[in-house]
């Protein structure tokens, strides 16, 4: 006789589940064989799945619904999913979320067609309700606590005297377990108040940005984490309560801000990241500098500062062992569209992301996975992949005279919206990953801008880890020179081109250069070589500030390997960076050739002149920009020109020529033209020399080329040589 236990709770084994009868086989008479059994396996299945439900109360079991399905990660565990799903008449979101160990997907269906599940080759772990899961934010705190724990003993700080990266921002959570062996206590500093804790949020997400950056792919690796740099930090802006800072005081407040952590570790390389940007002192013309703008200018050259009223003073010339980098943000904008390029045209990037000595932040986005909540069916993301961040300002209505800004962009989020009135500007699945203040192993969503010009910020510590010998302005080159346009900007450009060089300009204060990577910033390769190269000279030479000279430089180019190409194209890119010292006349911000103290030009060799020729062509060039404040053409079809590259203190263009006409091209000069130092005939400034970065690079696409080797050769630089 067959006994049942209709409340006994079967306990099977993982290992065996697969193993349980799957059909049922009838009699003759249409009655089931083993009738008993079949019940018993049924319950068993039903037990099963029901074991496999890890959300809190029963799961619906009428109708269809959505199911969470939590996944072993094998190599086809999808693929049998999705084979499953399809036999039994399951929909299944094209969404995949993978962690470490687990894989989570969304179906949906009835209960009752999971029932089999567990019995197949599906590695099925768990089957939770619904919630989303687009990121590691939607999971519990005790969830994303277990991934942050691990992560943190898989970090590996770098040692106390390794590059900084300095915020001045709303202060850090200096205890959160990502953070707190990247930064000690003695580097946590204020200007305001007592403490430079974190109790705002902006300062601790934009630190984490900065040291690991998104947080996200670590999070999911389980790789150990070697850091080449730390983090310091200055809180400079008030919590509530605390009384506000004027905007005539902003330049002050940086100077303090800047003070603060060269006192303490004097000699320390460090990058300052402001991710903070104001409205404050609007010049009357956007673009034009400001009390703010111009102290971080000075601040970057190395000059000493001090206000007077609404007046600058400079306190003696720049220290060139006082160089600092500066990233600062473009700033956001202050509403949406869907339009959202042509709202970005009109904001003007706020105070003080027009200064010329800085690098300026914008933002893009390759973020566009609409959120898996059905709230959002129906919505969309405002900006295609590789576009503009619908959150970053430009200067494309700067007046014409000004820097081109941003310089580069980063990756600062999507913006969701529904078709018509409705956004949502910071949702997790469309911004990035970083470290929160709620808690000590907190995660949180950072975009925009400041989440972009943090980003920034770790890539030129990484840069100053590598490279401990470059000047801030060498690296502030390195990341625009390192730069590239996505597919999409690239359309933009391409339909600008054709349209004029108006146009052009418009793309260029939009995007900058691009969005430079790690790889490209820190290696060449055997088809892309770049060359780096760090000079001083004296530009204004006794008490009548004579040009007697400029800087000559031959190029290691490979000539023979160059006309063995032909006609195969090579492209030249060519970034030249210094820091000017701005006069301390707020009367003379108003005009360019009277705020830097002075500017350098660069121009190549054509490839028909002699250097005789090409040498009297720059004297010429430059005698006449300086009377009639317009450069002449160049020998070379430069993709943006003279005209348009030399505003501000950082110039770059790319050539696109041939192996053959490159080979001919030997000669870069560097010279530079007048500004305050000469037009007022400052004694303090006589004899005073300058520096400057110059970055260099070949690229073709012939892969059976090898330019890396014979420069190297050239240059006696060691190469490797591989070993069978």
């Amino acid at each position: 006789m067959a006994v049942s236990y209709p409340d006994a709770t079967p306990l099977i084994s993982d290992d065996v589940v697969h193993h349980v009868p799957g059909r049922n086989r009838e009699t003759p008479t249409g009655r089931p064989l083993n009738n008993e059994l079949v019940a018993n396996i049924a319950h068993i299945r039903s037990t099963v799945l029901d074991d496999l439900w890890q959300s809190d109360g029963e799961p619906p079991q009428a109708g269809r619904a959505w199911w969470e399905v939590w996944l072993r990660p094998t190599s086809n565990g999808l693929e049998l999913l999705h084979r499953y799903a399809q036999d039994v008449g399951l929909a299944v979101s094209p969404r995949v979320l993978r962690f470490p160990d687990r894989h989570v997907v969304w179906v949906e269906g009835q209960w009752t067609q999971l029932t089999a599940l567990p019995f197949t080759a599906v590695p099925i772990a768990e089957i939770r309700r619904p919630e989303f899961v687009d990121t590691i934010e939607d999971l519990s705190q005790d969830e994303q606590a277990e991934y942050v724990d691990d992560l943190a003993e898989r970090l590996q700080p770098a040692d106390d005297l390794a590059p900084t990266v300095c915020h001045l921002d709303t202060g850090v959570a200096r205890t959160h377990v990502l953070l707190t062996e990247s930064l000690s206590p003695q580097d946590l500093h204020t200007v305001i108040g007592n403490s430079g804790f974190d109790r705002h949020g902006h300062g601790t997400s934009m630190a984490g940005l900065a040291l690991l950056g998104d947080v996200d792919r670590h999070l999911a690796g389980s790789h150990t984490v070697p850091l080449a740099h730390r983090l310091e930090s200055v809180r400079i802006r008030p919590e509530r309560g605390e009384p506000l800072v004027q905007p005539v005081a902003y330049g002050d407040v940086t100077a303090q801000a800047v003070s603060l952590p060269e006192a303490v570790n004097v000699g320390r390389r460090r990058v300052f990241c402001m991710p903070v940007t104001a409205t404050g002192d609007t010049p009357n013309q956007p673009g034009q500098p400001t009390l703010w703008s111009a102290t971080i200018d000075a601040l970057a050259v190395g000059t000493s500062v001090t206000r007077s009223g609404t007046e600058l003073s400079l306190l003696g010339p720049p220290d060139p062992d006082a160089r600092r980098l500066f990233i600062v943000s473009a700033g956001n904008v202050d509403q949406y569209a869907a339009d959202h390029l042509g709202t970005s045209d009109l904001s003007a990037a706020q105070d003080p992301a027009q200064a010329w000595n800085v690098l300026t932040v914008g933002a893009l986005t390759e973020l566009d996975t609409v959120p898996t909540d059905p709230t959002y069916a129906g919505w969309g993301t405002v900006a295609p992949t590789g576009e503009l961040s619908p959150r970053s300002r430009t200067s494309v209505v700067f007046g014409r005279s000004w820097p081109i800004k941003p310089d580069i962009v980063m990756e600062g989020g999507n913006v969701l919206h529904d078709g018509g009135s409705m956004f949502e500007t910071c949702h997790p699945a469309l911004a990035l990953r970083t470290t929160g203040h709620a808690n000590d192993k907190a995660v949180t969503a950072a975009n925009a801008t400041s989440a972009a010009t943090a980003q920034a910020a770790r890539l030129a510590a990484v840069t100053t880890a590598a490279y401990p010998e470059y000047w801030p302005e060498t690296v502030r080159a390195l990341l625009v020179h390192a730069a590239e346009w996505t597919p999409a900007m690239r359309q933009q450009l391409t339909a600008a081109r054709t349209a004029g060089r108006r146009e052009q300009q418009t793309m260029l204060r939009r995007y900058g250069w691009g969005v430079p990577t790690e790889d490209r910033v820190l290696y060449s390769t055997s088809q892309a070589v770049t060359l780096v190269i760090q000079d001083e000279f004296v530009p204004f030479v006794g008490e009548e500030f004579r040009c007697p000279a400029f800087r000559l430089h031959n190029l290691p180019w490979p000539r023979e390997a160059l006309q063995d190409l032909g006609a195969a194209p090579v492209t030249l890119r060519v970034t030249l960076s210094y820091f000017v010292e701005p006069t301390a006349s707020r009367r003379g911000w108003r005009r360019r050739y009277a705020y830097p103290s002075h500017q350098l030009r660069f121009d190549l060799q054509g490839p028909l002149e002699s250097e005789d020729e090409f040498v009297q062509r720059v004297n010429r060039d430059r005698r006449d920009e300086e009377e009639s404040g317009r450069p002449t053409g160049s020998q070379v079809s430069w993709l943006v020109g003279p005209n348009q590259r030399n505003l501000g203190s950082l110039h770059q263009d790319i050539w696109d020529t041939t192996g053959v006409e490159l080979a001919r091209s030997g000669q870069l000069a560097v010279y530079p033209v007048g500004g305050w130092w000469k037009n007022n005939g400052t004694p303090s400034r006589i004899d005073q020399p300058v520096r400057y970065a110059l970055v260099v690079s070949l690229r073709t696409t012939e892969t059976d080329v090898d330019l890396y080797t014979p420069i190297a050769t050239l240059l006696n630089v060691p190469t490797s040589i591989p070993i069978e």
